[in-house]
């Protein structure tokens, strides 16, 4: 019990000082680092940074020059909710019970003992902690403030979302979320903010997408939501400089997780679960010997490592149950030889995937491979172009004629396993999984996931109850049914 003299941040600075003192930290406690978090939605590396074509984001890449481009970074999950509780805790989702989208909003569900948001953990070591959505007067948008955590929460996880409190309030915790590259208004809109849109006959458009117009303008207003949020990041790293603060603020950019495309969001392959993640560390304050300006990290890293490196460089010792690691300081751990990732029910659609990458291969294990891999989710049938038009391709006849590989994504059933090489194959089209010469691979990486199953507790194991399968069929009846009836009619009439 706290003694009653102490106030909540008289006892977290002096907890922080105690243990910068412990651990030898060259940090001083008066000169901990700001922490700024600038967290994309549903984006992949698409950036020109990344080496990507037919986009243009000078901001981003600057970032990356004067800081560490990290390219093998990936989330644990390949959609908002289940992702967002992963990295706010430091916590693969299915091990807190978070791993179905949307869920244990109102039914109480807590989070295990021991594990607790971020912002918990910086509040008590005397940080100020902000989800900006109101920018300065001068600036033209604002942020959504976007949780979406699937837990319960009782509290406040933020103590403002005023950007103009920072400078006030140091050091301080703060995240900004963009909604750009997620499926919306702003997406629709992104290419009024740019000055060079993307040409959709120019744009390079995955392998495994037919090759049609529809196709190419999707994946060209992609890029110029990619472009539009460029925009705004330099803008918030502009207002840095301006107010003073990039002196002693780590940024870091990121994405909760990857694109909103067919195969991407909601899909546990590289497309949905390789995100950007750049860290600049500012000049004013002692950087750890792992970093230098200008840096690519190859090394696998997973979204909940940058959690726990964040405790850790706020001077808060990683609690023993995190199971994300640190990569920076004193305190690193060993490079990871194994990623981990997955997906639950997603909306109304009940599936369960469970996928491991080491330096080189992928396995998946599909827990439901007598379901079709584009069963039914309205969603996405209403939000995604791409994937509609390969339905109508399909159901013509003309999809495999096109695009073997796209008609593949249609097929009734999934395979029970699959396996790529990420070196031969990036986009991961050829699946190995009953090659001979690839046996081995596949013997240890099914090994390696049953056995984290079994360490991470999977709640995955365990069916939710039929009735909260039948409300979120219901609801998203309510919600997409006659909007989708309105979209197919027109688009037929075309």
């Amino acid at each position: 019990m706290r003694h009653p003299s102490w106030s909540r941040w008289g006892l977290g600075t002096f907890l922080a000082i105690l243990f910068v003192i412990a651990i030898g930290n060259p940090l001083q406690a008066q000169d901990r680092p700001n922490i700024l978090w600038l967290i994309a939605e549903d984006f992949g590396p698409e950036l020109g940074c990344y080496g990507h074509p037919q986009v243009r984001t000078p901001h981003i890449d600057s970032l990356a020059a004067d800081g560490v481009r990290f390219t093998r970074a990936y989330t644990t999950t390949p959609v908002c909710s289940t992702s967002r509780s992963s990295f706010m805790t430091g916590m693969y989702a299915w091990s807190i019970g978070a791993h179905n989208h949307r869920s244990h909003r109102k039914d109480g569900h807590t989070l295990p003992d021991g594990v607790r948001v971020l912002t918990d953990w910086l509040r008590d070591a005397g940080y100020f902690t902000a989800n900006v959505r109101h920018f300065p007067e001068g600036v033209d948008f604002r942020g959504t403030g976007k949780t979406d955590w699937n837990f319960n929460y009782q509290g406040k996880p933020f103590d403002t979302d005023r950007w103009n409190d920072l400078k006030s309030h140091q050091p301080f915790y703060a995240q900004v979320n963009f909604p750009e590259t997620h499926r919306g208004r702003e997406w629709n809109q992104a290419h009024e903010h740019i000055d060079q849109p993307a040409d959709p006959d120019k744009v390079e458009i995955p392998p495994y997408y037919p090759d049609h117009e529809i196709t190419r303008q999707d994946w060209a207003q992609y890029l110029n939501t990619a472009m539009s949020l460029d925009r705004k990041i330099g803008r918030i790293l502009e207002l840095l400089e301006e107010q003073g603060l990039s002196e002693n603020t780590i940024v870091v950019f990121m994405a909760d997780h990857g694109r909103a495309m067919v195969r991407g969001k909601q899909w546990p392959y590289d497309s949905g679960l390789h995100v950007p993640l750049i860290i600049r560390w500012p000049e004013g304050i002692p950087a750890p010997e792992e970093y230098s300006a200008g840096k690519v990290e190859d090394a696998l890293t997973a979204s909940i490592d940058v959690t726990a490196t964040t405790l850790s460089w706020a001077g808060v010792p990683k609690p023993e149950t995190m199971q994300g690691r640190v990569f920076w300081g004193p305190n690193a751990a060993a490079p990871r030889e194994y990623l981990f990732g997955g997906r639950d029910r997603g909306d109304e659609t009940v599936d369960r995937i469970r996928t491991v990458r080491d330096d080189r291969f992928r396995y998946l294990r599909n827990f439901y491979p007598e379901r079709p891999f584009a069963q039914l989710n309205r969603y996405k049938e209403f939000s995604y172009p791409v994937l509609r038009l390969m339905h109508r391709l399909d159901e013509s006849g003309e999809l495999e004629e096109m695009n073997p590989h796209a008609a593949r994504l249609m097929a009734p059933t999934r395979p029970r396993e699959e396996l790529y090489d990420l070196e031969s194959d990036p986009w991961e089209l050829n699946n190995l999984a009953d090659d001979p010469a690839h046996r081995e691979t596949l013997l240890r990486l099914r090994s390696v996931l049953e056995a984290f199953i079994v360490e991470s507790d999977d709640q995955g194991r365990f069916p939710e109850p039929p009735e909260v399968i039948e409300h979120w069929e219901s609801e998203m009846q309510r919600v997409y049914d006659q909007k989708l009836e309105k979209l197919r009619a027109a688009e037929a009439g075309n």
